[in-house]
């Protein structure tokens, strides 16, 4: 039984208004600061509710713990002294471990900053707290302002981090009046929280990247592919945002994700979302993670017909395969000719991380009706690397086994490789390759003896 629950059991608050609760629990960054020891292990809640103001700090408290201070997250905003830095002093004393790498990440990796977890997102919370050594005991999270019962909400990320407020025996809310109030699993009791301390702080723009000519024909390809009625899932990136804009005029569409990005609430405005078909959560938006534009955020704030949900469910390949004409949208970096898909890493260098891939892949994949879209240009490296290769670079990650892989979309088409030989795929594959690299391709798929 975590310490927080045993305070609640005590009936510590019997009496108290939720104001004199927050009150008491009221301070400022520095109290927050001042709770972290040597040993401690964090978990941050990440995205568009990651604690900025506490992370910008905490490389401050180096000079007086004894021992490291390891930490959970995953793709970090901004670039914190505890995640980049090069002074000894403070590497030394902080250790991150992660789901999912940035670039902050990538860059610091060689100094022995941070380490890996490979996991599905619907097991990140359970499993984080099940790895030796390494079990959250401080939870920091930011958070909405408190509302008239006594919560507050952390309204943007639910990927890993109930399973480690519950348990953790210290807590931090950095209560950013700017955050919205989501409905769904969000609202954290203002009893469980060790300090609270208030900022102003703008949450994160995520921008796209311009849209060329091949990112534009990609994103037309995939929307075709997309009916009327049909439950849809986009990942992250300038192409998805792109697709949801062009689903604009489709009827009654579902939204089961984990990320709900500013494409779908523009989707959920102009009415062409209205959830209606799904067979789980009908009527109902539904993911584990928010992360766009300020258009976004006002939007999902309070929003009757929206909700967020622990990653454990959302990504639940079981889950996900119960809503028929489910339609899953993600990007992948390498893909060899029989379809294995390497979406995390560039050979033996870990780039991102498995995230949901695997999860909506397998539940769209068994979905009645369902499809799985692996959407990319067809070249990297400014045109000179082709994505679609004879085989995976040697030391490369399969994020989706061939098994599970169910179409290739490129600005040459649609490559359709379920229910398809090895011969068969490799012929989709290579229609769809940029046409610089198909004689290439058809020569080291005949060396291979894929045929």
């Amino acid at each position: 039984m975590s310490k927080k629950l045993e305070e609640y059991l005590s009936r510590k608050y019997v009496g108290m208004s939720h104001k004199e609760i927050y009150d008491s629990k009221h301070g400022t960054l520095q109290n927050a600061l001042d709770l972290i020891e040597g040993g401690d292990c964090i978990c941050f809640s990440t995205h568009a509710n990651e604690p900025k103001i506490f992370f910008e700090n905490l490389h401050t408290i180096a000079d007086r713990i004894d021992n490291p201070v390891q930490m959970w997250s995953t793709i970090h905003k901004y670039p914190y002294e505890v995640l980049t830095s090069t002074d000894s002093k403070i590497m030394e004393k902080f250790h991150m471990n992660t789901f999912f790498y940035d670039g902050y990440l990538r860059e610091s990796h060689p100094r022995e900053m941070n380490t890996y977890f490979p996991v599905n997102l619907h097991n990140y919370g359970k499993e984080l707290r099940k790895v030796e050594g390494l079990t959250p005991n401080v939870f920091v999270a930011q958070v909405s302002e408190m509302d008239e019962y006594g919560y507050c909400h952390l309204s943007c990320d639910l990927q890993h981090t109930l399973e480690s407020f519950y348990t953790a025996d210290k807590v931090i809310f950095e209560v950013n009046k700017r955050t919205p109030k989501v409905g769904g699993e969000t609202a954290l009791p203002i009893f469980y929280a060790d300090v609270v301390y208030e900022v102003d702080e703008p949450l994160f723009q995520l921008q796209d990247p311009p849209m060329g000519e091949a990112e534009k024909a990609v994103a037309g390809y995939c929307s075709e592919m997309v009916k009327d009625g049909d439950c849809i899932q986009l990942g992250f990136g300038g192409i998805p945002n792109a697709i949801g804009a062009s689903l604009m005029d489709r009827l009654d569409l579902g939204i089961h994700t984990e990320q709900i990005g500013s494409s779908m609430a523009r989707l959920m405005d102009c009415g062409a979302v209205t959830n209606r078909h799904k067979n789980l959560d009908k009527g109902i938006t539904v993911g584990t993670f928010i992360l766009g534009d300020d258009f976004l955020y006002n939007y999902v704030n309070e929003h009757p017909r929206l909700q967020l949900k622990k990653g454990s469910y959302t990504n639940d390949p079981f889950i996900i395969a119960q809503q028929d004409n489910m339609v899953s949208i993600n990007a992948a970096l390498q893909i060899d000719l029989t379809g294995q898909v390497s979406a995390e890493a560039i050979g033996t260098k870990q780039f991102s991380g498995t995230g949901g891939a695997t999860d909506f892949a397998y539940g769209a994949y068994h979905s009645k009706g369902g499809r799985a879209m692996l959407a990319q240009v067809s070249t990297t490296k400014k045109g000179t690397m082709s994505r679609i290769q004879p085989t995976l670079q040697p030391g490369s990650i399969v994020t989706v086994s061939r098994n599970l892989t169910d179409m290739v979309v490129t600005e040459y088409g649609i490559a359709k490789l379920r229910q398809r030989t090895v011969k068969q795929r490799v012929e989709e594959l290579i229609s769809v390759a940029h046409p610089d690299f198909r004689a290439e391709l058809r020569q080291e798929a005949n060396k291979y003896m894929f045929y």
